[in-house]
């Protein structure tokens, strides 16, 4: 029931084509594929409903989903031509690479953090810590925290957390190893504490392995971006236009109410690897509904990151020069001429 009849979709088209100043004639020849790396997180519910429910295809991109490994592989791939499309979260590596120069396009934003209480990414501590005394964060003093990675999100969401009770990352022992990875050391000691996000901050709870610990360190931060490899924004601006028509409508459905449709948790759980009942009803990141990025949180671990000495540059990195603004508003245009 999600699909239009071809003919219908026709006249859509070509009414749209009007509209945005696609070419007309574009709608009616095939699109080039465009391989979108993606994470197996909730994050990236949008694409994952688009892609099952046939939204790329209403909008005539050609669109294959394909698991990646991390940020860095996700800029590397796209910057080297190797991939034309991904997401990836801010972090001192992306900031140093768009100051470099790097051949990427960044079209919209992926996922924002809710300003509302319980966190899609809360900072947890483990149930064998929490029994042992260990109840707030200026008890982790010196202990063992569990941080995705240097120099990304997680190492910011981290800070944040850590100044809820004076301290720094400085201040405790830091452990790189992924969300997956956590509920293993929470279980044999390894850690005390650490980074999470769901779904494993559910099964974290759910296992009696850890509990929450600071949840309001990362209102409305933005997570992570939208990006092309330059040259083929360059060359298929309707092909992204079209792409990201189809990830609006996902994530406006999951922004409202779609979480609560169980057809929609199955698509999910289908790419995260995750048991529906896990999904029901945890917290989620948002985004903004027009896809805009909200600058003034990127400008702010930016300079975090600077403040780390992770940057090896100084001033700002130039976000503008690289950000579409121009083919998302022709994205919102185009959804909006054909809801």
């Amino acid at each position: 029931m999600f699909l239009t009849t071809r003919r219908t979709f026709l006249a859509a088209a070509a009414t749209a084509a009007l509209t945005t100043g696609l070419p007309m004639q574009a709608w009616g020849q095939d699109m080039p594929e465009i391989e979108f790396l993606y994470s197996p997180f909730a994050d990236y519910a949008p694409f994952f409903v688009a892609k099952d429910l046939g939204f790329f295809d209403e909008f005539g991109a050609d669109v294959t989903l394909s698991p990646k490994g991390n940020t860095a592989e996700t800029i590397q791939m796209l910057a080297s031509g190797n991939i034309e499309a991904g997401a990836a979260t801010w972090g001192a590596s992306l900031f140093n690479a768009l100051d470099r120069g790097a051949t990427v396009s960044i079209i919209a934003t992926l996922a924002r953090m809710p300003d509302t209480v319980p966190s899609p990414s809360p900072f947890m501590v483990s149930q064998q810590a929490w029994d042992a005394g260990i109840q707030s964060v200026e008890d982790l003093k010196g202990k063992r925290v569990g941080i995705p990675g240097p120099g990304g999100f997680g190492m910011y969401s981290v800070a944040k957390a850590l100044e809820k009770g004076g301290l720094s990352v400085a201040d405790v022992e830091a452990v790189f190893l992924p969300p997956p990875a956590t509920a293993a050391a929470f279980a044999n000691g390894a850690l005390e504490a650490g980074w999470s996000i769901e779904p494993f901050a559910h099964q974290l709870e759910a296992q009696g392995l850890g509990r929450r610990l600071v949840d309001d360190h990362t209102f409305g931060t933005e997570l992570g971006f939208i990006a092309f490899n330059q040259d083929f924004v360059r060359d298929h601006e309707d092909a992204v236009v079209r792409f990201m028509a189809g990830y609006l409508k996902g994530a406006r459905l999951l922004d409202n109410g779609g979480w609560e449709d169980d057809s929609i948790v199955e698509i999910v759980a289908k790419y995260t690897g995750t048991d529906p009942e896990t999904l029901r009803g945890i917290p989620y990141t948002i985004r903004s509904e027009d896809g805009a990025i909200d600058m003034t949180s990127v400008r702010a671990q930016e300079e975090f990151f600077r403040q780390a000495g992770d940057l090896a540059y100084e001033g700002q990195a130039d976000i503008d020069g690289v950000y579409r603004v121009d083919l998302l508003e022709q994205a919102n245009t185009l959804l909006a001429d054909n809801p």
